[in-house]
């Protein structure tokens, strides 16, 4: 009887023990999970300065129709620039990512311009200390123009990230991400960004222009380039480049912390104050339809018939570009009529 009793504590003990330590491995796999960085953690991105900086950030529109001639928008809307959102945080949060899926907000921002979602988003992660503020600028009615604004950025959050919409578009935007503006505990004195369009990866359209047309499933969000998508029919297709030219850009500018030294700096847009030949022409190459079919075969049996076949121009060429190939072909044939006399 004993032994049964002895027995039956060490295996109560086992069981404790075991159950002691499922419990200690749950507390540990729990402690890793929330110290754990982001799926994609950013590197070398702590800031160690003493206190924050105060910089003047200037988005300048680049977009014109000697850089980007090939489908600009003139009107309904014509070429146009969205208000901007920008966003200080820590490497634990992400406004957007390339090679990553769109957030809903980011959807609705890049497809409608509507900022709800992603104001929303960034206020729950500042609840969590992740995001420091959130800075916006005023939409720009050209393509070319410029908005600024005043940024207060803290060390926590020395991360800077934004967008813009390119309007009109199917859900195309301009922006930066995560972009440090601290380096070990030096905050950094001028920072210029050059801006390339991106493709949200929730619209299949390919102009400007394009009616609404889902992505289903949604896509990763992309880097436009000249040469991608490979498909003549998008509006930044422009295959004799290597790169595209800068569509904008962005400069970011410390600033004194002194009142009586700050440039005094409000949203404001200057449309004739930035020239468009910052960047040279792109050239358009002309671009015509495939031939139609033959006409019929016209003419006296006695001296031979002509058919013709035409074509027309899908592009207009500028900018130096390749001149357009003749539209009208004929040919001599023999006439029906003759060929039944035969």
């Amino acid at each position: 009887m004993d032994k049964t009793r002895c027995e039956d504590a060490m295996m109560s003990s086992e069981h404790l023990t075991c159950g002691w330590l499922q419990q200690l491995l749950l507390v540990l796999v729990k402690l890793c999970f929330t110290f754990a960085g982001p799926l994609r953690p950013l590197i070398g991105t702590e800031c160690t300065a003493k206190s924050p900086a105060s910089y003047i950030l200037v988005f300048t529109g680049h977009w014109s129709p000697q850089a980007f001639p090939k489908q600009y928008p003139l009107f309904r809307p014509p070429a146009q620039w969205s208000k901007l959102i920008a966003v200080s945080h820590n490497r634990h949060f992400r406004l957007w990512e390339e090679g990553a899926p769109a957030s809903a907000g980011v959807q609705s921002f890049a497809e409608l311009g509507v900022t709800v979602e992603l104001m929303k988003t960034a206020k729950e992660a500042r609840k969590k200390r992740v995001v420091g503020a959130m800075y916006r600028t005023a939409g720009i009615p050209n393509g070319i123009g410029h908005s600024s604004t005043e940024m207060l950025i803290h060390p926590r959050s020395s991360l800077l990230s934004l967008m813009v919409k390119v309007i009109p578009s199917p859900d195309w935007f301009v922006g930066v991400d995560s972009l440090n503006l601290c380096e070990g505990n030096q905050w950094k004195q001028e920072v210029t960004v050059d801006l390339h369009p991106y493709d949200a990866g929730t619209d299949s359209g390919f102009t400007f222009s394009s009616p609404n047309f889902p992505t289903s499933p949604p896509e990763n969000i992309t880097k436009i380039t000249s040469q991608f998508p490979n498909h003549p029919a998008n509006s930044f297709y422009y295959p004799r480049l290597k790169d595209l030219p800068p569509i904008a850009s962005i400069r970011i500018t410390r600033q004194s912390r002194s009142r009586d030294h700050q440039t005094a700096m409000s949203n404001h847009i200057l449309p004739n104050s930035i020239s468009p030949h910052r960047f040279s022409a792109t050239p358009l190459d002309c671009e015509v339809s495939l031939w139609s079919s033959w006409g019929l075969c016209l003419g006296p049996c006695s001296k031979g018939g002509v058919r013709h076949r035409t074509r027309y121009i899908l592009l207009r060429p500028a900018n130096a570009g390749t001149p357009c190939p003749e539209l009208e072909e004929q040919a001599e044939c023999v006439p029906h009529s003759c060929m039944q006399l035969q």
